[in-house]
């Protein structure tokens, strides 16, 4: 008696990623940290990136150029580099060695050129000039990791996405948001408990409440908006 034929194996799907587990709060801490993002919305309803952007490829330029850099630094090299280079065309035509002078004062600029050269031309080749806006196609880009790519998708209003950087991080750690040693951990937390209509909003909230409010030093506790719902307040001021 004949076998049947064989059939062929189906390919195993790739497992999709979860969603961050909602912690197990109690209801006096859900209600603490419910207040504390409703404060921040209340002082600033849309917050957004200081960087400045004209098109999804001029904020990934500059959100690419702010790695170990600050906003303002930025912002100065790109309002003279956007003047002549605002896509991937004139980026790619301006060239490695065009680039350089622009960003000089820039920290990490020789790569940071060749990254930006590099990826408008794959914008080009593969993209047809655009910015794709899907997760794993940016991070597949030159110079663009995981923090950048969620920075882009975030202020674009894609993804809800909060990126960790060192504010952010002190932030979260005074406010006992999370206790993570790593960003990677501190977002998870934050992921798990930020509301969800307002995690579009989170990064930003908490990145300029550290650059201007809650600094590294001395922390300006006296103007704080969420000073009487912080734990490590006690550490910096004496009632």
């Amino acid at each position: 008696m004949a076998k049947p034929p064989k059939t062929a194996a189906k390919p195993a799907s790739k497992p999709r990623k979860k969603a961050p587990a909602k912690k197990r709060l109690k209801p006096a801490e859900q209600a603490r940290i419910a207040e504390i993002f409703a404060r921040f919305e209340a002082q600033e309803s849309d917050p957004r990136t200081e960087l400045d952007y004209a098109s999804p490829f001029t904020l990934v330029v500059a959100v690419a150029l702010s790695a170990q850099a600050t906003d303002v630094s930025v912002n100065k090299a790109t309002a003279r580099l956007f003047e002549v280079a605002d896509t991937p065309q004139k980026m790619l035509a301006l060239g490695e060695a065009g680039l350089k002078p622009f960003i000089s004062s820039i920290g990490l600029f020789n790569m940071k050129a060749k990254n930006v050269i590099a990826l408008s031309r794959i914008l080009i080749e593969q993209y047809g000039g655009e910015v794709p806006l899907e997760r794993d196609k940016l991070q597949a880009l030159p110079g663009i990791g995981r923090k950048t790519a969620s920075v882009v998708l975030n202020e674009l209003r894609i993804e809800p996405a909060i990126a960790v950087d060192t504010h952010v991080f002190r932030v979260s750690h005074r406010l006992e948001l999370s206790r993570g040693k790593t960003p990677d951990a501190v977002e998870a937390d934050l992921m798990a408990i930020v509301p969800d209509p307002l995690k579009t909003r989170a990064h930003h909230w908490l990145i300029l409440h550290g650059r201007y409010t809650c600094v590294a030093r001395r922390p300006r506790c006296e103007d704080c908006v969420v000073g009487d719902l912080c734990p490590s307040r006690r550490l910096f001021v004496r009632d």
